[in-house]
């Protein structure tokens, strides 16, 4: 390489133009996943206050927020549901519910759009447990694995039944992968997908999620015997090592940003599609600055999500992307 004054950095980047040619990463609409809260009742939109300008959706809310999707070019949603208090139970039994509101809302989306949209469904039991963690307990509060991982299985069968495109494991149960990817080939669902929350770590990230899916104030105790320890990097590569082996078709970094580091090294070591969760927690702080006039939405949202790209990610899922297909459609 030659030496200044003969090589000068700043010639491709004297004019916009030049700046475009040169770009070495690009955001579409197609990187995004649309995370969307599923609650009960008709014409129902309650906003969360926790994310501001994220709301609660009835499915016909769901179904039109699918059709915005299409229409901006975003090929995938994800969906979790606000379950009612009175469905929820020690054992998460309403997961597998053929007519629970994961099931409900992924069939009226496939109903209304077909494949011209793709859902990726929740696999974890925190949504539907009295106790708030993603698994059975045992009288200690410890959350077992192997009786868990029998209830994850039934959800899947229940949510690919339904229409689900991708199962998303976001549970963190040992073995769990190739569980579901057995059963989901016994049961015929060859091309359901399972994006495994390979690397989700114990974050303190998640807490307006929590309010969002109702499960913050059942909370017992805390989900660092499951959750990934935030000092460790070398155990999410042998997380995601495992789970590709079992069958996962892609994974996922979770929370994202603060987590990049294991986006490049998870891409690095296994050069497979990674995708990272841009979770409530980073959502929310960038609308805390926005709100307080200490940032620019559009230039946070666009810039962070580029972050995610040049880390090597294929795809984020973010509460930003119906704004930021709009920014990016121009």
């Amino acid at each position: 390489m030659t030496s200044y004054p003969m090589t000068r950095l700043r010639r491709t980047r004297a004019t916009a133009w030049s700046r475009a040619l040169h770009r070495e990463v690009l955001v579409t609409p197609a990187d995004l996943i649309w995370p969307l809260f599923v609650a009960e009742g008709t014409g129902v939109e309650d906003p969360i206050g926790a994310l501001p300008g994220v709301s609660r959706w009835s499915v016909d809310g769901i179904v039109a927020r699918a059709k915005e999707a299409v229409a901006l070019g975003i090929p995938c949603l994800a969906l979790f549901p606000y379950t009612q208090p009175e469905r929820r139970s020690a054992d998460g039994g309403e997961a597998l519910n053929p007519v629970n509101l994961m099931c409900r809302a992924t069939r009226a989306i496939k109903d209304a759009c077909g494949d011209a949209i793709g859902v990726l469904t929740d696999v974890a039991l925190d949504p539907y447990t009295s106790h708030g963690q993603d698994g059975l307990i045992d009288g200690e509060g410890y959350v077992l694995n192997d009786a868990t991982v029998e209830v994850l299985v039934g959800q899947s069968l229940n949510q690919a039944a339904a229409g689900a495109d991708i199962i998303a494991p976001s549970d963190m149960m040992d073995g769990r992968i190739g569980a579901i990817r057995q059963a989901l080939e016994d049961a015929g669902h060859i091309n359901v997908q399972i994006m495994s929350y390979a690397a989700k770590y114990a974050s303190a990230f998640y807490g307006p999620f929590r309010d969002a899916v109702g499960s913050r104030g059942l909370l017992k105790g805390d989900k660092k015997t499951y959750q990934m320890d935030p000092g460790n990097a070398e155990e999410a590569l042998r997380e995601v090592e495992m789970d590709l082996a079992e069958g996962a078709d892609t994974v996922m970094v979770k929370p994202g940003l603060p987590y990049l580091d294991i986006a490049v090294r998870v891409k690095e070591a296994f050069g497979v599609p990674v995708f990272a969760y841009q979770v409530s927690g980073e959502y929310a702080m960038i609308e805390a600055a926005v709100a307080a006039g200490a940032a620019d939405r559009d230039a946070m949202v666009l810039e962070t999500l580029l972050a995610f790209k040049r880390a090597g990610c294929s795809g984020v899922l973010t509460y930003h992307a119906a704004h930021a297909a709009r920014l990016l459609n121009g």
